[in-house]
């Protein structure tokens, strides 16, 4: 699996590829904006985990030593996405009479379970916002202390406009023109607290019924959301590091606010490069709680859902979202989910059938070359479609070879099994789904099925040999004849 290629990038942040150069190589530090825990997740933030899990993983590969960090977000996330509003969290707990901390770690749990069954490595560390509100105090002293914020009836707000004039650009990263960001921001209670409708909360004070609130010397109230991941990424990273990731919905404002608190408080912009999937869509819609047209996650495994034919595994939605590239968008439709479902078994059928290939004296296919352009696939800003398309050519060589149409040596069947395990397993993070009892009965039931056949074969029973082919066609089983004996599958 011999590839030249150098990883190349594309950064959010200058609009254009460019080629992969960690700041202190060979260690690359990477920090992901995670969830808000009040809800069960969908496959937004699914497709999110996803990406930055196939990154780490490529990353890996590649040989860097990854620190990969991700947060939760259990506070201070207000609805809207705001600066006013109520905490989701805090209203996720009134309305259900818990604690918000009760709130939070149950979601946590679900979160984290569901990307568990999709085999998403966790992260390095997974830090909570609300076990860093010292470091975030802290910094919005800093940004007090150094002008770019300022006080108005307890709550602290970072001035835009200061920012901006000093030749800096509040916008560099969303490419948005800051007067065009005045005249469409909304009218909302608490605006008349800023000198500007473009200044973003660093601090909230709390208001007499909000749950969650902490001392500071300001007052007893809240970190604004954008503050928490440049407190805990400099704690954790440092003040630059190489990969911010996140939502393409988080570009703006969030991203954008935590370039201006890093420039403001540290002196630099605290990510080389910025990297953001694109969203899921249905009907051609974001997917989204605040347009309640989402679909959980654990819906998707039980298929309890009238958007849903059926229930899909952890395993095929990991392989729809890769089917597509991370920056392009990607549309739901049960049409689209049953199609990655049966190039999964597909493949996973490629994979278990490598043990059986028989081996000649000689290699009539050349199983390097695909494998390298799967590298080089995932050195071009991480391109899984493309390497994926290039198992599906290694699917259909193994099938070659499988039929003695193609020969392959041992010394080479080896090398296969180890590079479709790494590709299509280490890297793409595809793994076999567990069994229960259920299917080694199904397993046994269809040896015997298969025998029953394979003797009226040899009778010349060919009615009876039919009746049971079709059948099982019925019943969604593919029957194959072949010299080694019939095999079956699902379809």
């Amino acid at each position: 699996m011999n590839s030249n290629s150098k990883l190349v990038v594309y950064n959010t942040l200058t609009r254009k590829k460019e080629q992969f150069e960690p700041i202190n190589a060979p260690f690359v530090g990477m920090y992901v904006c995670g969830p808000t825990v009040y809800g069960d997740a969908h496959l937004g933030h699914a497709r999110s985990a996803l990406t930055f899990d196939t990154i780490y993983r490529f990353l890996k590969f590649l040989g860097y030593k990854v620190r990969y960090v991700r947060n939760i977000t259990d506070v201070g996330h207000l609805e809207h996405d705001s600066d006013e509003g109520e905490d989701k969290i805090a209203k996720k707990a009134r309305l259900e009479q818990l604690e918000p901390m009760e709130v939070a770690q149950y979601y946590t749990k679900r979160y984290l379970d569901a990307m568990d069954s999709m085999n998403v490595l966790r992260p390095n560390i997974q830090p909570h916002a609300t076990g860093h509100i010292i470091e975030q105090i802290e910094i919005v002293q800093t940004l007090l202390d150094k002008g770019y914020a300022y006080l108005s009836e307890g709550s602290v707000y970072f001035d835009v406009n200061k920012y901006n004039n000093e030749t800096h650009k509040y916008g560099i990263l969303s490419h948005r023109v800051i007067d065009e960001m005045i005249s469409n921001t909304r009218e909302l209670d608490g605006q008349s607290e800023k000198r500007n409708p473009a200044d973003f909360a660093l601090w909230k004070k709390a208001s007499p019924e909000h749950i969650m609130r902490w001392q500071s010397p300001w007052s007893e109230g809240f970190p604004g959301w954008h503050l928490e991941c440049t407190a805990m990424s400099r704690k954790y990273l440092g003040k630059q590091f190489d990969i911010h990731g996140g939502g393409l919905d988080l570009l703006f404002p969030h991203h954008e606010s935590e370039i201006a608190q890093s420039v403001c408080a540290f002196g630099c912009e605290p990510a080389k490069y910025w990297l953001h999937n694109n969203m899921i869509t249905i009907g051609g819609q974001k997917m989204g709680k605040s347009l309640g047209n989402f679909i959980t996650l654990n819906e998707f495994f039980s298929g309890e859902h009238e958007k849903l034919d059926k229930a899909y595994s952890p395993m095929t939605i990991r392989f729809f979202i890769l089917q597509a590239h991370y920056r392009s968008t990607l549309d739901f439709s049960n049409e689209a989910l049953t199609a990655a479902e049966k190039g999964m078994k597909k493949l996973f059928e490629a994979q278990k059938k490598i043990d059986t290939l028989p081996v000649s004296n000689a290699s009539s296919v050349n199983f390097d070359e695909v494998f390298s352009k799967c590298i080089e696939a995932m050195c071009d800003d991480f391109n899984t479609p493309v390497a994926i398309a290039e198992m599906f050519e290694a699917s259909r060589l193994i099938n070659l070879v499988s039929d003695k149409k193609e020969t392959i040596t041992q010394a080479d069947k080896e090398r296969l099994k180890a590079d479709f395990d790494t590709v299509f397993g280490d890297i793409l993070g595809m793994k076999g789904e567990q069994t229960d009892n259920s299917s080694q009965v199904i397993n046994s039931l269809m040896d015997v099925i298969l025998s029953l056949r394979s003797e009226a074969r040899a009778n010349k029973d060919w009615a009876k040999s039919d009746l049971i082919r079709d059948a099982l066609a019925k019943a969604g089983i593919t029957i194959k004849d072949g010299k080694e004996g019939a095999t079956w599958s699902l379809e």
